[in-house]
């Protein structure tokens, strides 16, 4: 390159032989051409699906019927973390998942995932922050494919509790599936053993949901503790009614703002209440004496005309010393000058 652009322009002036022509070189393309063209190589090759990213007013979407959050739930509370960020950054960084509304004037388009998000962008725009906009991800789904779009997102979220997991597997299990379980494991690709523990939760009878206070705080270890049982009538019968009781205290506590009892507490009770009642302990008789550890060493047996006999226990692996002081304290209660015969 030392000739200048004169010797450049002789070189491509220069007429190659057979066999002689070198191989073209590609310049490295960089900077933004560089990332354009990679963007493109990629869709053209489908390695890519390219997203349309729009920001809206979130009262133009509604939250999808399937979706697996409980949205009264929500609370300034429970998205305080979402309102932080969304303060400090001055603007939502992960867009939330939807599809489009048809043929409805007041609103465009429904929340697939993102109902946090959707909540704490009305709460900013409703909180001194106007003009704060939802990000949006606009997407072609069908309900089934939505489901499992949800499920993918919020699977290992631990801000959604196990029983909202759980009544949305139940839900979509007749929904997309049929009711068949095994096609249900195969789309979401688990296994029958985890999805039928977020079922049994699911199918918890509604007085015992009641007893734990907040559906929010049930989780599938309790359901397995208490499902068994509730398969047995009379077991069932039993912890039907004591969780009554304990959906009645629950609400009694919530009325005074006092700590609800926790899960495994209500656990517990019912559990206990579905166990057959225990035999009481027999009382010790007065005719039998026990050693200081409360085996039985001397049996008493009363015989005609006011006296008794003593039969004395073998194989009771008690000492001497604690026959002779078992025997002596027959006498202790007895006036110095009672007669014995």
């Amino acid at each position: 390159m030392a000739q200048g652009n004169k010797g450049f322009g002789e070189m491509l002036g220069k007429s190659s032989g057979p066999g002689d022509t070198p191989a073209p070189r590609r310049l490295p393309v960089a900077g933004v051409l560089a990332s354009r063209d990679n963007a493109l190589a990629a869709l053209s090759s489908g390695a890519k699906v390219n997203r349309v990213h729009e920001l809206v007013d979130p009262a133009r979407c509604r939250i999808w019927d399937g979706h697996n959050r409980d949205y009264a739930a929500l609370s300034e509370e429970s998205c305080a973390d979402l309102i932080e960020s969304f303060k400090a950054q001055g603007k939502q960084e992960v867009p939330a998942i939807v599809r489009r509304v048809k043929g409805e004037a007041e609103l465009d388009f429904e929340i697939i995932c993102g109902a946090r998000r959707h909540w704490t962008v009305s709460w900013m725009r409703a909180h001194d922050y106007p003009d704060f906009k939802l990000l949006i991800e606009i997407r072609e789904l069908s309900d089934e494919e939505a489901f499992r779009v949800a499920d993918i997102e919020n699977r290992h979220r631990k801000d959604i509790s196990d029983y909202e997991r759980a009544t949305d597997y139940l839900r979509a299990i007749e929904r997309y599936y049929e009711g068949n379980q095994q096609r249900m494991v195969d789309r979401l690709r688990v296994t029958k053993s985890w999805l039928s523990r977020y079922l049994e939760l699911a199918k918890l009878p509604a007085d015992v949901v009641a007893a734990f206070g907040s559906r929010h705080v049930i989780g599938i270890r309790n359901a397995a503790e208490l499902a068994p049982l509730l398969k047995n009538e009379k077991a069932r019968d039993a912890m039907i009614h004591e969780a009554r009781s304990l959906a009645a205290e629950q609400a009694s506590l919530k009325a005074t703002q006092s700590p609800l009892l926790k899960p495994a507490l209500v656990v517990r009770r019912m559990i206990a209440s579905a166990q057959p009642p225990r035999a009481k302990a027999a009382k010790p008789s007065a005719d039998e004496i026990r050693a200081a550890n409360g085996v039985v060493i001397v049996r008493k047996e009363r015989v005609r005309g006011g006296g008794f006999k003593l039969h004395i226990l073998p194989r009771t692996k008690i000492g001497k010393a604690e026959y002779v002081k078992a025997l002596t304290g027959l006498f202790e209660d007895l006036p110095e000058d009672a007669p014995l015969g």
